[in-house]
């Protein structure tokens, strides 16, 4: 099957390009009080930039900052408190890491607009352009890179699940037609991230996980953001706190099916599930169909 619009191996930021043709690592940032990994917290801008520091030497390429919590049963905060959260943020990260890009994680259009002229360069969007209004027209008007995150409903309805006939195959078409609409607006930059966690069962994350090579076929990048989430809690029995070594080896599946970005809280791990299915490609290991 062909894929229906050209594959890119980049997308633009501030200093260039970001080079997809080796998975790269998103490191999470969360300004907020009460995001579901305590660890990934930054209030204070000099833990902030303490974090962001430890996270590019380790191998992180990208950092997105993210004001409002999307764990379940999180805290709706207005647009102006998110807001008050991010910029801050995205400012001194701006200057301290010039040559890193910089992503803003929200749902708003007002919250991304303030971000972009704080200096993030990527538009990280977990309502896929549905949660509010004009978010395609902007992306494309403005050549924002943009990353489309698959979620059905209003914000405050992320964690409730459709009834889907197929996840994959509802979450594939939805995509799709996201993608050509974005592209028939003018949109360049785009990847899909399949929203592990939202509008999903347990069972339809793992679904979609083993069937995420056929995301590929949209042609543009795909991200992954499973870290320390509740459907490897689940499973296993752990705590986010516990949960690293789960998310290790679902980032692996995901890589092996062509994943380009993990976006990840433990950055170091990340590299090295990168570093070793690299090399096990090398010498002989298949992608999955």
């Amino acid at each position: 099957m062909e894929a229906l619009f050209p594959s890119f191996q980049t997308i633009r930021y501030k200093s260039g390009l970001i080079d997809l043709q080796i998975p790269q690592i998103m490191g999470i940032l969360n300004a907020t009080p009460d995001s579901f990994f305590s660890a990934s917290r930054v209030r204070v801008i000099d833990d902030c930039l303490a974090l962001a520091e430890r996270m590019v030497q380790q191998g992180a390429s990208i950092l997105d900052v993210g004001g409002h919590s999307t764990r379940p049963n999180a805290e709706a905060v207005s647009a102006q408190e998110e807001e008050d959260r991010v910029v801050p943020v995205l400012e001194a990260l701006s200057k301290a890491f010039p040559n890193v890009c910089l992503s803003v994680d929200t749902y708003r259009l007002s919250v991304a607009q303030a971000a972009v002229r704080a200096g993030a360069d990527w538009f990280n969007d977990v309502g896929g352009g549905q949660m509010d209004e004009g978010i395609f027209e902007w992306v494309a008007e403005n050549q924002v890179p943009y990353i489309l995150t698959h979620s059905v409903g209003a914000f405050s309805q992320v964690h409730q699940v459709p009834a889907y006939e197929s996840v994959v195959e509802e979450v594939w078409l939805d995509m799709a037609k996201k993608v050509q609409s974005l592209r028939a607006l003018g949109a360049k930059d785009i990847i899909v991230d399949p929203g592990f966690g939202f509008s999903k069962s347990l069972d339809q994350n793992y679904q979609l996980l083993a069937a995420l090579h056929q995301l590929n076929y949209l042609g543009v990048p795909i991200l992954v953001g499973v870290s320390r989430k509740s459907m490897i809690q689940k499973v296993l029995g752990t705590s986010p706190e516990e949960s690293l070594n789960g998310t290790s080896v679902l980032h692996t599946v995901a890589l092996q099916q062509g994943a380009k970005i993990l976006r990840v809280h433990d950055v170091l791990e990340a590299r090295e599930c990168i570093t070793l299915v690299k090399k096990l490609q090398e010498n002989g290991l298949s992608n999955l169909p």
